[in-house]
């Protein structure tokens, strides 16, 4: 089998790159999202728990048996070992995982959903084009505080702390304007969708 062609999604929080997903899923991509994988990966029995557990301590570890996660990543965000501890367990968890769910694809192209593809080469080398989907600032702040009640000076750091929109744009070969509507945004991947398909025909 040849290779997948493969779309890196990506785009700050809030920007609205679940919603564009699910669009491309509609119209017959295979969806490959590396924050589902490492969900999976930290839940009950998932294959990264343990690594944690030695990692970090019984603390880290809600009564479930799945990964806390807002204790660890209060635990990570201002301590830069600790988030490089974390990154040494998962990363290369997710990206094999991800690698074999493209080798096996077979949908007409596949959509590789990554937060932060931008500031990572390895996930920009897998991809045959980059797709961002952008939104202002302040619409990322309204929506993340919306969906999950963090205030604005919070949501500003988590914005800070990824690559800046001026990075991503630089970086897109597409752009996906997400500052209207569902509708507006869904017209817009239909039409990637129609010129994915060519590419990955060609």
């Amino acid at each position: 089998m040849p290779a997948p062609f493969i779309v890196g999604l990506t785009g700050g929080i809030g920007s609205g790159k679940s919603a564009a997903a699910a669009r491309f899923a509609e119209l017959g991509a295979d969806i490959v999202d590396t924050d589902e994988i490492a969900r999976a990966l930290t839940a009950q029995g998932g294959a990264a728990i343990d690594a944690i557990r030695a990692a970090f301590g019984n603390e880290l570890i809600g009564p479930d048996g799945a990964l806390d996660r807002p204790a660890m990543r209060l635990r990570v965000f201002d301590d830069a070992q600790a988030r490089r501890q974390l990154e040494t367990i998962l990363h290369p968890l997710i990206r094999d995982q991800a690698r074999r769910r493209c080798l096996d694809s077979r949908a007409p192209y596949v959509v590789l959903a990554v937060p932060l593809l931008i500031e990572s080469n390895h996930w920009r080398e897998r991809c045959d084009r980059v797709c961002v989907v952008d939104c202002p600032e302040t619409l990322q702040i309204e929506r993340v505080g919306a969906r999950s009640g963090l205030s604005a000076d919070e949501v500003g750091a988590i914005i800070a702390a990824q690559a800046s929109r001026e990075q991503r744009l630089k970086a897109a070969d597409d752009v996906l304007d997400n500052s209207g509507d569902l509708a507006a945004l869904h017209r817009q991947v239909d039409a990637l969708h129609d010129r994915y398909l060519t590419l990955a025909a060609a």
